[in-house]
């Protein structure tokens, strides 16, 4: 089984690009996760006759929003469960709100339920350049977002992708000394991805590439992309218990659209 993650940056303008067909026909993902879809699913104008689409959108039009594609032929032997948003104890408990609004209403998480597994599809909350977002980001979603995975884990493992707004350790970003304590390498946004690891999740990427040089997100400035000055912001982490399930993990450089790029994992 492949499942694969993108932040598209807007679905429609991916699509406009004429990218989005070519990476379908390339890649051929069993499931795709897909974050910042900046739409709902009536104004998707593609047809995609092989799967089955679970759109989260924003309360805010235009903003944020996440989704999981699956293929048709899964759901007619599975037939999955899906879940939007945090559950109510989980909103409750952590208050999502700030002066920006509400992200626990912000179209950011959408959950696949397999007979197998849990598939998640996450969108970080992004901290500003002014670090105004970090009190939300680490005293209430990094928190919610960990007890909601973990809440899931308890009854099958979970896979759980998407653009998580943070590099993880230097050999993450291309500039790791120039960037510390700003937005996407502060203390407090590294200290939640710790928490995750801490927590019995697996980064694939890290199980098969250890050094540096791979990103997902490169900034539209000074030409970052082709002189591959960028960050590794996109993940996808599994419960330990498919650690053997778990054949391949790649960054999907190659597909162009957005200002990320695609990352995948291969499943037994």
């Amino acid at each position: 089984m492949k499942i694969i993650s993108w932040n598209v940056n807007g679905i429609r303008a991916v699509h406009k690009k004429g990218m989005f067909f070519l990476f379908l026909e390339k890649y051929n993902p069993d499931i795709l996760c897909l974050q910042e879809t900046k739409a709902e699913q009536s104004q998707n104008e593609m047809v995609l006759p092989l799967y089955e689409e679970y759109w989260n959108s924003a309360e805010k039009k235009g903003y944020s929003g996440t989704a999981i594609f699956i293929k048709k032929e899964i759901v007619k032997k599975e037939t999955p469960k899906v879940f939007y948003d945090f559950p109510d104890s989980i909103q409750k408990k952590y208050k999502l709100k700030d002066k920006y609004g509400n992200a626990g209403k912000e179209g950011r998480v959408v959950t696949l339920e397999t007979e197998k597994f849990y598939v998640v599809s996450v969108y970080t909350p992004n901290a500003k350049d002014d670090l105004s977002r970090i009190p939300l980001r680490f005293k209430n979603w990094d928190p919610a977002f960990l007890e909601y995975v973990k809440m899931l884990e308890k009854k099958k493992p979970v896979i759980f992708c998407g653009d998580l707004n943070v590099a993880h350790k230097e050999e993450d970003l291309a500039r790791p000394k120039e960037n510390k304590g700003k937005k996407g390498f502060t203390s407090e946004e590294r200290e939640g991805i710790d928490k995750v690891v801490d927590g019995g999740f697996l980064d694939t990427f890290r199980i098969f590439t250890k050094e540096n040089g791979h990103y997902t997100w490169w900034s539209h400035f000074a030409n970052a992309r082709a002189r591959n000055v960028g960050w590794r912001i996109d993940y996808i982490f599994t419960s330990k218990k498919l650690s053997s399930k778990i054949q391949k993990a790649e960054i999907l450089s190659d597909v162009f659209g957005s200002d990320h790029c695609p990352v995948m994992i291969e499943l037994k």
